[in-house]
């Protein structure tokens, strides 16, 4: 992160109550779910006004200010970042996602592991290049690393305008118009002023965040130092954006948060404390409230969750799961390791048993299950046997999808003062295995496809392909983390968002081929 600084640009600070110290855990839940502003969006918003927009291409006032948003990092920080460019529109401005022609350049960092961080500065760096060549007005820093090194960054890069951690954004708007960035033009019309621009690439396809933050001490996770403890939003606001979503032509609809299993539970304490003792707390929803109220109130095709952890599933999960035929049969749990020593160094909530305990609930009642999981190679201490633990128990439960990573060492966390951090070596050695192992796992499960009929939603055209007309994903496929199906020319013209019926022809090792046979719209 050290570099020569170019001379000091004043960056003046946001104050607000909650901020800590970088690196120090955000420990209240009184912070807002959606970070740009607190009441949940935007104030003085109606919560009648419509709620997406897409926009891959600038969006907002033709004559406004034109600001850029660069999103690094997680689903979550696409969330944020789709929030923060409405409220932006919203207050005049002309908002893209991309770079060229912008007058301010506002990037989304993401603070997780080293990699992350690396991007982030460099993507800051980048902007500030512009802005001493005279491209750009103005750089902006948000989001997580901001929340962890906000001291730091204004430090070493004082030529970045403005910082605002997660606990400051809601401050975005007023501190860009105190510095001329943000004019006063005139705001669009109540009405006319969307909650969220999509901004990814597959519109038809988007996430619906449905808590902030994370009540978990994982030894070697960085996120409740920066997103504080776990809050869910209201029941009723996440279905309305879920409709509004609908609205503007999402089909598939991917439930996230850092522990999804966990909504609801802080809003049954904040029941039972205002209760008091003896008192009966208000009916509160959880997890199988907010999906049921979902699937009765939208029509939207496919749901998809992720972040289940496996200690937060229930036999009621595993029953709706089973029985809504659009909740996908596909559930992302993360386990972040297989041996149980490990598992305890790291904190996690559940061990071997549970893990296959909730596995076996779910092959069991849930026909065609594609499960997938998240490890870490070479958490401190990791032994030759313990990795071996490791991928008996991958081998034994046959996630057909899987994301692995070696640790990083995260300042601030527990693992991080740990003894016999393994060398990096041995760590990208037992990926490779690792990775070895998980691709004959999903080429066997890719297989055993060829020959069946699935239903696959197009994400795109293939141009120029003599083979490929289009790609798309089955309901085993989520998007930008799995493999994807690769439609054969010979149908009829297809487009993005509709839904076909395919054959499978062949199978790669993360990869499906497929012809169309037949519309499923």
């Amino acid at each position: 992160m050290k570099r020569p600084a170019s001379g000091e640009v004043p960056h003046p600070e946001v104050p607000h109550p909650e901020s800590p110290r970088p690196g120090q855990r955000v420990r209240t839940r009184d912070l807002p779910v959606f970070p740009v502003v607190p009441e949940p969006v935007r104030p003085d918003v109606s919560r009648d006004a419509r709620a997406v927009e897409h926009a891959l291409e600038a969006a907002g006032h033709y004559d406004g200010p034109r600001i850029g948003l660069v999103t690094l990092g997680c689903d979550k920080n696409t969330v944020d970042s789709e929030r923060m460019m409405a409220a932006l529109v919203g207050h005049g401005a002309r908002v893209s996602s991309q770079v060229e022609g912008a007058d301010v350049v506002v990037i989304n960092t993401c603070g997780f592991i080293e990699s992350a961080r690396e991007q982030s500065v460099e993507t800051i760096l980048e902007a500030c290049a512009l802005k001493e060549a005279g491209d750009i007005r103005a750089v902006v820093a948000v989001g997580c690393l901001v929340q962890r090194y906000k001291d730091e960054l204004a430090a070493e890069i004082p030529e970045v305008d403005l910082f605002l951690g997660l606990t400051e954004m809601q401050g975005l708007v007023p501190e860009l118009r105190s510095r001329g960035l943000l004019s006063e033009a005139p705001l669009l019309p109540t009405m006319e002023r969307p909650l969220r621009i999509l901004s990814t690439d597959t519109p038809h396809t988007s996430f619906l965040k449905v808590s902030e933050g994370c009540d978990h001490t994982c030894a070697f996770c960085a996120i409740p130092h920066m997103r504080g403890l776990h809050r869910s939003a209201p029941l009723d606001e996440l279905v309305r954006e879920a409709r509004e979503l609908e609205a503007r032509g999402v089909r598939e609809l991917n439930i996230i948060s850092q522990d999804t299993t966990w909504y609801g539970r802080d809003l049954r304490r904040a029941a039972v404390q205002a209760a008091g003792k003896g008192g009966i707390p208000l009916a509160t929803p959880v997890l199988e409230d907010l999906l049921r109220a979902l699937l009765d109130e939208t029509g939207i095709p496919w749901y998809r969750l992720f972040y289940m952890y496996p200690s937060g599933i229930t036999p009621g999960m595993v029953e709706l799961l089973a029985s809504e035929p659009r909740l996908l049969p596909y559930l992302d749990m993360p386990l972040q390791h297989g041996s149980d020593p490990v598992l305890r160094r790291m904190r996690r909530p559940e061990r071997q048993a549970t893990i296959r305990e909730r596995a076996g609930w779910l092959r069991d009642a849930v026909p065609d299950l594609v499960l997938r999981t998240t490890v870490i190679v070479g958490f401190p201490g990791e032994t030759e046997a313990e990795f071996e633990d490791m991928l008996g128990l991958l081998e034994e439960l046959r996630f057909e999808r899987l994301g692995a990573f070696t640790y990083s060492i995260e300042e601030g966390t527990p693992a991080a003062e740990m003894p016999d951090q393994v060398d990096p070596e041995v760590m990208q050695d037992r990926l490779e295995r690792l990775m070895d192992l998980q691709r004959e796992i999903s080429f066997a499960a890719n297989q055993a496809l060829v020959g069946r009929r699935e239903r696959v939603l197009v994400d795109r055209l293939v141009d120029e392909d003599p083979e490929q007309a289009a790609e798309g994903r089955t309901r085993g496929q989520a998007a930008e983390v799995d493999g994807l199906t690769r439609i054969l020319h010979g149908a009829d013209a297809l487009r993005a968002g509709q839904f076909v019926e395919v054959e499978i022809v062949d199978a790669l090792d993360y990869d499906l081929v497929a012809r169309v046979v037949g519309p499923a719209d």
